[in-house]
């Protein structure tokens, strides 16, 4: 696999990645969630094109077979990405999307491939402290209430039907997320940038530095919000991802 222009659409990527971008921020949803996450950014940040990635299993590739593991998940992306990475790039991963983000920098640099100037995590414990998010020991009702709950937080009054299907969804990613295990710690060949959030309750500075072993530059930054308020893209984290280039 060699990064070069290519003009094939991919399902991976709402859009096409454009060809004349000087930079780009492949953006990695949270579980339960698809590259809608991303749909109130703008076009770029700090001159960089925002790439949301589109997992399959989801919103407009709800038809295609869901990824089963985190895993296969980073191998298949590999093969979308590599056209892709002929300039700077760096990833931007919420929540439990950071852990596949992680595997998939470490399936470039196993290839050869380019890797990321910059892994931002945003939210997410360390890959070996995965197994303690707090919502893969939630019952189904219980993960009912909390997709009502986002959506309600969001301005959107759920319907019973939206949130059959995003249950269907959720529940198949937290079996990736129940089923992921990394044991041993290996570093990326990039800085990475952990992100906490000063409102989130569920994610603390300590969790978060637990990302310390996983490069030789690891930058813990406090921002302000919720855990969802990324979605808005404020400032305080658009300050963050003009940092990289």
């Amino acid at each position: 696999m060699t990064p070069g222009p290519t003009t094939t659409a991919s399902p991976w990527f709402v859009r096409p990645p454009a060809p004349d971008a000087t930079g780009r921020i492949f953006c990695f949803p949270f579980s339960g969630g698809g590259a809608s996450a991303f749909s109130a950014w703008p076009a770029e940040i700090g001159g960089a094109e925002i790439c949301p990635v589109q997992f399959p299993g989801r919103e407009n590739r709800l038809g295609h077979p869901h990824y089963g593991t985190y895993e296969k998940l980073a191998d298949d992306l590999v093969e979308a990405l590599a056209p892709h990475l002929d300039r700077p790039f760096a990833f931007f991963a919420h929540c439990a999307g950071a852990l596949p983000a992680y595997e998939t920098v470490l399936r470039l640099a196993g290839l050869g491939l380019p890797t990321p100037r910059r892994l931002f995590v945003s939210g997410q414990p360390a890959p070996h402290d995965a197994a303690r998010d707090r919502m893969l020991t939630m019952t189904e009702p219980q993960l009912r209430t909390e997709l009502e709950t986002f959506l309600r937080g969001r301005g959107i009054e759920p319907r019973p039907d939206m949130i059959d299907m995003g249950l269907s969804v959720l529940l198949r990613d937290h079996a990736a997320a129940g089923a992921y295990r990394r044991v041993e710690r290996v570093a990326v060949p990039c800085p990475v940038v952990v992100l906490h959030w000063r409102d989130d309750p569920d994610v603390t500075p300590d969790q978060l530095a637990g990302w310390r072993p996983y490069s030789d530059t690891v930058d813990v930054r406090q921002v302000d919000g919720g855990h969802y308020d990324f979605m808005d893209a404020p400032d305080g984290l658009r300050a963050v991802l003009t940092s990289w280039q």
